[in-house]
């Protein structure tokens, strides 16, 4: 009897606007001719990293090999989405070799660890590696707290806020769930901030685990493809602040898809964002927009207080040039402002 070796899928996650995504396109374009296929979500109505991995341009890379979960939360969601367009993938007449998964900023990698050890799903896939982005420019700038309990007492004295932030604990349960954690965006810290990160991040992790520096999501694919974890057999060794079963939603964050009017220039855009993202409550701003007289799509995003943005690819003769952008942020953000700052 010929045993099937399992597919192996590796699980990228981390929080908004990390660089998930970039690290998913330069895995790709490095496969080396390895056939990769791609399970992508976000969180909101439309999902643009979806977007920005489909029609991308790079060989061997075509619109089968991307399949875009859009209806929630891939954790939340693990019966009735991922479960299907995983199998989808390996009923092909010429199933990927590796697959990526990139999760939502604001998902929980072990549910859907744990999803791999279902028995439709057991023999055919196997986690290769949980791999967390961080977005080290943010983690430097104390975004998570190093005194949890301090933070609860100073919300607990503003009346401004009437709802409990789980971000920390989306961002520790990543933390926790990880084989590998990719420090992200090193080009804009110093050798200081680079040790902060590192043991910001140590605090949280309970176990040895590596820690390898990026700039732009670039590493070489031999990195983070073969980790060869066989997470889906180690979850004891995941704790989570969510128990098995407990329910995990999003009823503190809200999003919301704005149209954005053509720039003169793209510097012009991201000074819009950058004046948007400063509206209390909110925790990124990404998508894409035309730039006047540029024949190249405009990909913007802004974190916190930083907006990057590069042109991905030619607008197709076919698509309008309507812009657009998602806006997600803290339950009762106000829409309007960053309509406003938007609009400019």
């Amino acid at each position: 009897m010929t045993l099937v070796a399992k597919i192996p899928c590796t699980i990228v996650t981390g929080f908004l606007g990390a660089g998930k995504t970039t690290l998913v396109r330069h895995l790709v374009e490095n496969a080396n001719g390895r056939r990769l296929a791609i399970i992508v979500n976000e969180f909101g109505d439309i999902g643009f990293d979806g977007s920005f991995l489909a029609a991308c341009g790079i060989e061997g890379c075509g619109d089968e090999d991307i399949v875009e979960l859009a209806n929630g939360c891939i954790c939340c969601t693990v019966a009735d989405d991922f479960v299907p367009a995983l199998n989808k993938l390996l009923d092909r007449t010429d199933p990927p070799e590796h697959i990526l998964i990139e999760t939502s900023g604001l998902a929980l990698p072990k549910p859907l660890v744990q999803a791999f050890q279902w028995p439709a799903i057991r023999s055919r896939v196997t986690v290769d590696g949980v791999v967390a982005v961080i977005d080290g420019p943010a983690v430097a700038a104390g975004f998570f707290a190093d005194d949890p309990a301090a933070l609860a007492a100073q919300r607990a004295d503003d009346a401004s806020v009437d709802h409990d932030n789980p971000l920390e604990e989306v961002f520790e349960d990543q933390l926790l769930c990880a084989d590998l954690v990719v420090m992200n965006k090193v080009d804009l810290l110093d050798a200081a901030g680079r040790d902060k990160v590192r043991a910001e991040v140590a605090e949280h992790l309970p176990r040895a685990v590596k820690m390898v520096e990026a700039e732009h999501g670039r590493l070489d694919p031999r990195v983070i493809l073969g980790i060869q974890a066989a997470a889906e057999d180690d979850l004891d060794a995941r704790p989570s602040h969510h128990g098995e079963g407990e329910d995990h939603d999003h009823d503190d964050f809200d999003s919301v898809a704005l149209p954005v009017r053509a720039s003169a220039s793209a510097d012009d855009l991201a000074l819009r964002v950058a004046r948007a993202a400063e509206t209390e409550g909110v925790l990124r701003i990404k998508g894409f927009a035309e730039v006047t007289g540029k024949p190249m799509r405009l990909v913007v995003q802004g974190v916190g207080a930083r907006v990057s943005h590069h042109y991905d690819r030619p607008w197709k003769s076919t698509e309008p040039r309507d812009g657009r952008l998602v806006v997600i942020g803290l339950k009762g953000f106000d829409q309007g402002a960053v309509a406003a700052a938007l609009a400019g």
